[in-house]
């Protein structure tokens, strides 16, 4: 949830130095924009690791509970009939 935040206030920063940009008629600083758009590189591989790590949070989750499921029906099962006594030797 954190990366999306950060998300919005990047792409938020960007709208608004692409509206000062616009609105002052001046071009933009060449260092600027490359650091504008390496900024926006690594917010993209920050909500692509975050999008992999809940992926991979949901599979947990997945195999958590099937195993839950398991165990309730390893639970539920009838138990198997006692081993015979061996009668009392004299």
């Amino acid at each position: 949830m954190t990366s999306d935040i950060l998300r919005k206030l990047l792409v938020a920063g960007a709208a608004v130095a692409a509206l000062s940009v616009a609105a002052c008629n001046k071009p933009a600083d060449k260092a600027a924009d490359a650091s504008a758009d390496a900024a926006a590189a690594d917010a993209s591989k920050a909500a692509d690791a975050s999008a992999d790590a809940a992926k991979a949070s949901d599979t947990a989750a997945t195999a958590a509970t099937d195993a839950s499921k398991s165990a309730d029906t390893a639970a539920m099962a009838p138990a198997a009939a006692p081993a015979p006594a061996e009668p009392a030797k004299k």
